[in-house]
């Protein structure tokens, strides 16, 4: 017997509330470098949506978000580098003198302005996954082969941003933390501040709009593709659209994610498509639980912090810890931790432990209104 519909709203309800009083009072409790730390893991929360949204809900597993992760974090980047250039001798990044570059390239004009890189940080992103989407689903590409070509897609990219020094500085990356904002350093502390608060309220958004999605006729048609995309389709759906659609999302919820992680880590660089990377992001859902995506946020936010802390005592031991973990949520807690709570885990586990009374596995019914266990 699982929880009833109110008892998982409330569960949801005391998630949420946890959280929210958790955020609000990070500030007054944790320092700089710990509430940054936190703000980091928060950003990586809205790409972990993302991926709740195509895998938990659509059944895409993508190994490919850090493409449109690290998309977002350049247009940030570009924007801030030029902000903080024009009062240099030509007007251009100082890395441009390095390889001996007199003009600034052409696609780094329009993030002069700030009114174009707030809309570039997701929807380039979100038309690059639209148009890699689209190309995918067409030819009605799914299962593994999704997840190989999405991991091939995140190499070619890898390959190209690393090797184009005098563009965008390639393996060096460009730099956010020494830039300027509004007449302050971003990597000062008072900023630092500012983009925690910024951070909290877009995963807040970001939760609610993943919400909307998938409450309604396209959260089912999503599920339906998950779980039975042939009879689907054989209905009059054309599945190609809605994939195509939520894998856009998935997109421009990365390119927010990664333009926020950009100016609180202080760097973008090729090494955020790296393919470890993105299969974290995955790892991290999975942990959390898939399609609850409550459960992305608290994956992606408490794995990374305690990534931090078991890294800094034990600095080699992580990779075993975070192996070990995705092992448990495959075999023992398929559908991840809060998914778990919401399914009578705790109390199945006691069961099995001979600690309090089996839950009863028989169909129940409804006589004259009160619910009864079938004998």
């Amino acid at each position: 017997m699982k929880l009833s519909q109110n008892n998982r709203r409330l569960f949801k309800l005391a998630i949420g509330l946890i959280i929210t009083a958790s955020i609000i009072s990070a500030p007054a409790i944790l320092p700089v470098f710990r509430l940054n730390l936190l703000g980091r893991y928060l950003s990586l929360a809205i790409v972990a949506l993302g991926v709740d949204l195509i895998w938990g809900f659509a059944g895409l597993l993508s190994l490919g978000q850090g493409i449109f992760f690290t998309l977002g974090g350049y247009c940030a980047a570009m924007y801030l580098q030029l902000n903080s250039s024009a009062e240099l001798p030509n007007g251009i990044p100082e890395f441009f003198g390095l390889y001996g570059v007199q003009k600034l390239p052409f696609f780094w004009e329009p993030f002069k302005s700030s009114f174009f890189t707030l809309i570039a940080i997701w929807l380039i992103p979100a038309l690059v996954a639209g148009l890699l989407g689209f190309l995918v689903f067409r030819n009605r590409i799914k299962g593994v082969y999704f997840s190989i070509l999405t991991q091939a897609a995140l190499l070619v990219f890898f390959n190209f941003f690393n090797g184009q020094q005098k563009l965008i500085n390639g393996t060096n990356g460009l730099k956010t933390d020494v830039t300027e904002l509004f007449g302050q350093m971003v990597g000062s502390d008072s900023m630092q501040r500012y983009f925690f608060w910024i951070t909290a309220l877009l995963v807040v958004l970001a939760w609610i709009f993943a919400r909307w999605i998938v409450r309604d006729r396209f959260g089912n048609v999503l599920i339906a593709i998950r779980d039975d995309e042939p009879r689907l389709r054989f209905t009059g759906y054309n599945p190609t659209f809605f994939k195509t659609i939520v894998f856009s999302i998935a997109g421009g919820l990365a390119g927010i994610s990664g333009a926020l992680y950009t100016v609180q880590s202080g760097i973008v660089s090729p090494q955020f498509m790296t393919v470890p990377f993105s299969i974290e992001m995955v790892i991290w859902v999975a942990v959390g639980g898939r399609g609850t995506l409550l459960g992305a946020i608290l994956g992606a936010v408490v794995i990374n912090y305690t990534k931090s802390l078991v890294s800094e005592a034990l600095p080699a031991s992580w990779m075993f810890i975070q192996g070990g973990l995705f092992i448990l949520v495959v075999t023992a807690l398929p559908e991840g931790v809060l998914g778990w709570f919401q399914n009578d885990g705790p109390k199945n586990l006691l069961s099995r432990l001979g600690i309090a009374r089996p839950i009863s596995t028989y169909p129940s019914l409804e006589i004259d209104g009160k619910e009864e266990v079938k004998p």
